[in-house]
């Protein structure tokens, strides 16, 4: 049984280490924080800790640094939970108010979640399963090519290029506008893809040969909606604190290359009564990421569908900044999604 003293320990050492990447000795605790005993009584406290492997020695006499299983117990009761600064706060609502639509948003996320956090942001699409079509444009951009803009009711908006043999008036890419909304919009993604075939019964050969092209263009766009992907920012941070892995990042990078891991991963992670989720050192070994912890956070789209965002980085990061960011930038893109 760990005693509160050696609970109070425990957080100082992840405190420190996490701060400092050096191993901490009982001497550097009594000089640093007050605990009003003696080194020989924190290293009596430090003894109770390693014996239930929750701090652990890298080298003879060296100081002490936390096991997975000490975050973890960090974590879960001992975490400072304590809120963004206003200037942090500020900077997520000014940063992502200036979104333009759903895809620009979550690469603001991202970037703006790596930048609070030094870590690596991930943030995982909704899934659209559901979603309707709302409208499809198709602009002509020169004499060979076309655009179409496929946009749903979730706001997401999906563009292909379309190659055309030779130029099309104004006019017949009006007709050919209308009859694919009006045989589209306000269907599902799924019975959308469906139905895309029956856009050329009854036209002339000439329209049906472009019509064909429109709908290989429709069917790669609505093929989109019916996959979860990921997108993040930040694998540079990695490098900076390499130093952290006993070997090779080499595999934590072909990880986040495999977007089927981490989307499995997030689907394995329940939340706390906090609304966040962290996934711990040897926890995370079966998804090849055992020197990593994974904090995440679910946030809703305009839908209502969850979906999830978070860190990733070694365990050895600022659980404390951290799982504040992460809970944080979820809400405020909740509510920005929604809004919008």
């Amino acid at each position: 049984m760990v005693s509160e003293r050696s609970l109070e320990v425990l957080r100082v050492i992840v405190q420190d280490y996490v701060a400092s990447r050096e191993p901490v000795g009982s001497k550097g605790i009594v000089d640093r924080h007050s605990f009003g005993v003696s080194a020989a009584t924190i290293r009596n406290d430090m003894a109770q800790l390693e014996e239930e492997e929750l701090i652990s020695a890298p080298h003879t006499s060296s100081g002490r640094i936390p096991t997975d299983k000490g975050y973890r117990l960090f974590v879960d009761q001992l975490v400072e939970r304590r809120p963004l600064s206003p200037a942090q706060k500020e900077a997520i609502e000014t940063f992502l108010g200036q979104s333009v639509d759903l895809d620009d948003v979550l690469v603001r996320t991202v970037r703006l979640l790596s930048q609070i956090t030094n870590q690596v942001a991930i943030v995982q699409y909704p899934s659209f399963a559901r979603a309707t079509v709302r409208h499809v444009e198709i602009v002509g951009l020169s004499d060979h090519r076309l655009l179409t803009v496929l946009i749903t009711d979730t706001g997401r908006v999906e563009q292909r290029v379309v190659e055309i043999h030779g130029p099309v008036s104004q006019e017949r890419l009006e007709s050919m506008k209308s009859r694919v909304n009006a045989t589209l919009v306000g269907l599902g993604v799924e019975e959308a893809s469906g139905i895309l075939d029956s856009l050329t019964d009854g036209a002339s050969p000439d329209d049906t040969a472009l019509l064909e092209r429109i709908i290989a263009a429709l069917t790669d766009q609505l093929a989109e909606y019916r996959h979860d992907k990921l997108i993040m920012a930040g694998a540079a941070n990695l490098a900076r604190t390499e130093e952290d892995f006993s070997g090779s990042l080499y595999p934590v990078l072909e990880a986040l290359e495999q977007q089927v891991v981490l989307l499995r991963l997030f689907g394995e992670m329940a939340t706390d009564s906090h609304g966040v989720s962290a996934s711990i050192g040897r926890e995370n070994a079966s998804f090849g990421l055992s020197e990593t912890s994974i904090i995440t956070s679910n946030y809703r789209s305009s839908a209502g569908e969850l979906a999830r965002l978070g860190v990733l980085g070694p365990t050895r990061m600022d659980y404390s900044n951290n799982l504040a960011a992460v809970r944080a930038v979820a809400r405020y893109l909740s509510r920005q999604i929604g809004e919008n």
